[in-house]
């Protein structure tokens, strides 16, 4: 209890010691740099290769930024080692987090958010493509990582602030048809199904890992080994974070992302403390925990002893996928192969309620980003109207961010160590 009231009172005096420091304001950004994943060096040894941008074609557009706390491994190697220690010998280890108070991204904000979702739209194109989404009217270039080859499917874009105070960086999702689906499906399967994409025994040669263990039980063992495996986004996520906080140590780095993408921009953000924003993401909390992340200490102000993680998921009730709702036999999730049961999120999530206030029917053709930011995000409301009404008796043109509380995935799964030998990966 003691040890609740302290973490209580310094949540709050690093709060109040960023408000005071720390105002609203809008952050400008600019293009300005080029990270690509050079295949022949491998996935550890990326390296960042700076390209300037033409003068003629460097633009502006400006986001809003608000005070945020948010908490940081005070040693990053004592965090890989305690993820080491719990995947290897199922024991914990303690990790020091400690508060930064930076400018996240003002996630009240609806013009933020929807510059922030074409910046993940953008993620899928590249500058030229009829798929492209401008940024704010003058925005038309931008700089990519990861398209250097064609079958590599971890790629987006990297945005600068003039003064190199702030980076964006913007994670593609998942392509159904196209030279990264493959890889795509399978982190998806990985990631987000219960138990190796097994939905019944129809997927017995489709499954991604080979840990199911008859019976509706899975070992816990086999999947945190089989999500580890340096084939996984995740870890090339991981390297290329590490690439730029080693370029721009004193930046403060935003995430953002759709889908796959927002999932990935969300673990990484946990990982690092950096805060994200994630469109219509599956849930991730499962994911992390199978990825023995260690998470920083429990927001005082979740009820259900949630993690202050700096993630904030935006979806609308209209798309299955976030809900974990597109699952079993006939949805057009499993008809096309994917297994996307999970759904409850890390962080908070702000929530539009697209079934009542416009009558949309739950579809996953309500899925694409594309109608997040046209249909949702930038529709224009009539005077006076908002999508729920806030503390001041005033409509809010964004829903409040919430803890999902009292979530959980995968409820008829029995986890635990039923394999004696260890899973192999198909």
């Amino acid at each position: 209890m003691l040890a609740y009231l302290l973490l209580t009172l310094s949540y709050i005096r690093y709060a109040l010691a960023a408000a005071v420091v720390l105002e609203r304001q809008e952050i400008t950004f600019a293009p300005a740099q080029e990270y690509t994943l050079p295949r022949h060096l491998g996935v550890d040894a990326q390296t960042p290769l700076n390209v300037a941008a033409p003068p003629e074609t460097r633009t502006e557009f400006s986001l809003r930024a608000r005070p945020t706390t948010v908490y940081r491994p005070r040693n990053p190697d004592v965090l890989q080692h305690a993820r080491w220690r719990s995947r290897h010998l199922q024991e914990s280890e303690p990790v020091e987090w400690e508060p930064a108070d930076i400018l996240g991204p003002d996630v009240e904000d609806r013009h933020t958010l929807a510059q922030l979702a074409r910046m993940s739209a953008n993620a899928y194109a590249q500058i030229g493509q009829s798929n492209w989404f401008d940024i704010d009217p003058i925005w038309n270039t931008s700089f990519p990582f990861g398209w250097e080859d064609a079958a590599d499917g971890f790629r987006g874009h990297v945005f600068l602030s003039p003064d190199n105070s702030t980076v964006v960086l913007s994670i593609k999702g998942t392509t159904l048809n196209g030279p990264t689906s493959k890889k795509d499906k399978y982190n998806d399967n990985l990631l987000f199904s219960c138990c190796c994409a097994r939905v019944d025994f129809s997927w017995i040669f489709s499954q991604v890992c080979d840990c199911y263990s008859n019976h509706w039980r899975c070992d816990d063992t086999c999947l945190s080994e089989a999500l580890i495996e340096d084939s996984l986004f995740y870890n090339v996520g991981v390297n290329l974070i590490n690439n730029l906080t080693a370029m721009y140590p004193t930046s403060t780095i935003w995430l953002a992302g759709h889908s796959l993408g927002g999932a990935l921009a969300s673990l990484l953000g946990s990982t690092f403390g950096l805060p994200a924003v994630a469109f219509e993401a599956p849930g991730e909390r499962l994911a992390a925990q199978r990825l023995h992340l260690p998470l920083p200490p429990s927001d005082p102000l979740s009820r259900g002893a949630q993690p202050a993680v700096p993630v904030t998921h935006v979806y609308h009730n209209a798309d299955p996928i976030p809900q974990g709702a597109c699952t079993g036999i006939g949805s057009p999730c499993a008809s096309a192969g994917y297994a996307l049961e999970t759904h409850c999120h890390l962080g908070r999530s702000i929530v539009f309620d697209t079934v009542h206030k416009f009558g949309w029917r739950v579809d996953v053709r309500k899925h694409p980003i594309r109608e997040v930011i046209l249909n949702v995000l930038e529709k224009e409301l009539d005077i006076g109207d908002g999508w729920e009404i806030g503390g001041d008796g005033q409509m809010r043109e964004v829903p409040i961010a919430r803890y999902e509380e009292d979530c959980v995935d995968c409820y008829k799964w029995e986890f635990g160590k039923f394999k004696k030998h260890k899973g192999k990966l198909l």
